[in-house]
């Protein structure tokens, strides 16, 4: 409680913790009295003091479980510094030093053998009890406090604050990657520094780019990193005053980028940095020219914008793979905004901040999850312990997330649907598998098909097969793939990269652990003889696969025909388990085409059952309902394929 004293030089107002409210109020009237002798000064100072504490107000109820102090210093005159009112100034004074070194004891070394509870009000032993716990050398008890720091939910504010405030990084992440963590226990982001004068947001993220090493990137990556380079100089030429407004050289650029150029221009760069960032010594780069905080900048503006939140949250996440930025990470506030954005209902804006989380957290996970690599489950702690890995597999022109979402209804899907994951689900095998089989962890792997957008007009050849699987092998070893019980699920091209996968694995004795622990497959229309999409024209073509997968897609292409022999002489003394579902409709392309993607008789991969689905080439991995046939004979595949991993 703070009493306001007025006109009396060198007052002092003290609030000290609130089992103590005592209040001191040291008037004028006490001075002029202290001058002379007898008890009416004695009697006024007693009353005086007892009248200020037991004076009540709101104020007391308002700031009664508050835990700080406010002096106001003494006069430096020393004409006042004597009597009996400067030694009561001087006791009070020592009072307040004595609760000040209390609290500096708790707040320098809050976790030391000494501290006690004498040293903190009762309701705020469990906050520092918590704290102390959390930088126990002991890991499970460093796991229990913050397991029930995330299950408050009953505190004041500023207890939340309070651990937001004193708790270290290791225990920030953790209450980030706890579900039911309160967004209190995260400070806001510090203020971001201010842009250089005369510059724009686009202008510095093109410096950023710029300031990256041009050397140790494949060709298509300094061909897209010129040409972002390129585009923005175009942009901002424009923006200062000639090409946008007068045509001449700009005219070209205006109209290929319509009416919002800088957003593109963004765009083309985070695209280039997403790659740059794949590379470690490119990630110094970009922390120590304040890489973090510009994408900061753009994340916070641009947060009705997928693509570009998309791209942000890929570097971030690449950044965390580098144990050595992940205090620059943390102290740019990022942690907090993945926070917020873990407990997001859009699956993409959550998985990659489980992603970044993940690499961060390196108190309970071992693994490293490298760009296009996403945990669908669980992607927060979790107690329940993870028995097998079920892998999902697009095709090249799908995506992580949206290839396994659930068939689109030809009615709208109402708000009530929407909110009840069981009816409706825009990724399955995040909603309705991992609540089925919760001891799964359910991964999900994405090319990078924004940049295979930018290779059709990339001078280099594109990747083939051969070379992606190669890639993702490694990512997927990297994330702890093959330490546990493997069930492959893919869908279209994305079966034959699987196959790639596995038959080079076996010819590798690092990878002798994904052989030994893949337990079955699951195809959903995998053209393993070959597809009819290779016999239509060019465009067609073009419109549904980049060109040299086409190629290795055509019946009469040795490539494929090699896949398929290497992989029958693999798995022939293996005793995998498989299951092939196949398309029996047509899929239609815009509105005048229409194609029989992969036929019956190419779905066959000569083990397994072979199972006919009356839905499109794009519909066989997505099924309608939770009860649909699609769905249920897929769950029980894993469960059947995996009963004796999940009873141990």
């Amino acid at each position: 409680m703070v009493l306001p004293t007025q006109n009396v030089p060198g007052r002092l107002l003290c609030h000290l913790l609130p089992k103590n409210r005592h209040v001191c109020c040291l008037s004028a009237e006490s001075h002029a009295l202290e001058r002379d002798p007898g008890s009416l000064f004695l009697t006024y100072e007693v009353l005086a003091l007892k009248k200020s504490l037991t004076l009540d107000t709101q104020v007391v109820e308002r700031e009664k479980m508050k835990s700080y102090i406010y002096v106001h210093g003494v006069s430096l005159d020393k004409r006042e510094n004597h009597g009996f009112a400067y030694e009561a100034r001087k006791e009070l004074h020592k009072a307040v030093r004595k609760v000040l070194a209390a609290s500096a004891k708790i707040f320098r070394s809050p976790f030391a053998d000494p501290f006690s509870t004498v040293d903190v009000e009762d309701h705020e032993c469990a906050v520092w009890l918590l704290l102390r716990k959390s930088r126990s050398g002991d890991r499970t008890a460093r796991l229990e406090a913050v397991q029930e720091m995330s299950g408050a939910h009953h505190w004041q504010d500023y207890q939340y604050r309070i651990i937001a405030q004193a708790c270290d990084p290791r225990t920030l992440i953790g209450l980030a990657r706890s579900k039911e963590s309160d967004l209190r226990f995260f400070l806001p982001p510090p203020p971001l520094p201010s842009l250089k004068e005369d510059s724009s947001i686009e202008e510095e993220l093109r410096q950023l780019l710029a300031s990256l090493p041009q050397t140790d990137l494949d060709e298509c990556i300094q061909y897209f990193t010129a040409l972002a380079l390129n585009e923005s100089s175009q942009s901002l030429a424009a923006q200062k005053g000639g090409l946008w407004c007068f045509g001449g050289n700009g005219l070209p650029y205006a109209e290929s980028f319509g009416e919002v150029p800088s957003a593109t221009v963004e765009m083309f760069c985070l695209e280039a940095m997403v790659k740059h960032s794949e590379i470690s010594t490119h990630c110094d780069k970009i922390e120590a020219n304040g890489g973090l905080q510009l994408l900061q900048r753009l994340y916070r503006l641009h947060k009705d914008c997928p693509k570009v939140q998309r791209n942000i949250l890929r570097v971030v996440g690449n950044m965390a793979l580098n144990e050595h930025l992940h205090a620059a990470i943390v102290r740019s506030g990022w942690v907090s905004l993945m926070a917020e954005a873990l407990k997001s209902h859009h699956i993409m804006e959550a998985s990659h901040a489980a992603r970044t989380l993940a690499n961060l957290d390196r108190e309970t996970v071992q693994e490293k999850y490298q760009d296009g690599v996403y945990v669908l489950h669980p992607q927060c702690r979790t107690s329940q312990p993870i028995k097998a890995d079920v892998l999902f597999i697009h095709g090249l022109m799908g995506a992580a997330f949206k290839t396994w979402r659930q068939q689109d209804s030809e009615r709208a899907v109402s708000e009530e649907a929407l909110e009840d994951e069981d009816r409706y689900t825009t990724c399955w095998p995040k909603t309705w598998l991992a609540r089925d089989c919760p001891a799964l962890r359910i991964i999900s792997v994405e090319y990078d098909t924004s940049l295979s957008d930018w290779r059709a007009r990339c001078p280099t050849e594109r990747k083939s097969i051969a070379f992606r699987s190669t890639e993702l092998l490694r990512k997927l070893r990297a994330a702890g793939v093959g330490d546990r019980p493997v069930i492959w699920v893919s869908h279209s091209m994305g079966g034959l990269l699987v196959k790639k996968m596995l038959v080079e694995a076996s010819k590798k004795p690092e990878m002798s652990t994904v052989i030994n622990n893949t337990r079955g497959m699951i195809f959903y229309s995998v053209p393993h003889h070959g597809s009819h999409l290779a016999e239509y024209s060019v465009n067609v073509r073009y419109l549904l696969f980049p060109s040299l997968e086409v190629k290795e897609l055509s019946k009469d292409s040795p490539a494929l025909k090699t896949l398929q022999d290497d992989f029958l002489e693999f798995a022939k003394d293996k005793n995998f388990q498989v299951l092939n579902f196949v398309e029996t409709l047509p899929t239609y392309i815009g509105s005048m085409i229409k194609l029989h993607i992969v036929p019956v008789e190419s779905a066959d991969l000569g083990i397994g059952d072979v199972i006919p689905v009356d839905v499109n080439h794009l519909n066989i991995c997505k099924p309608k309902r939770k009860d649909a046939f699609l769905y249920q004979r897929t769950l029980q595949f894993i469960r059947e394929t995996l009963a004796k991993d999940l009873e141990n």
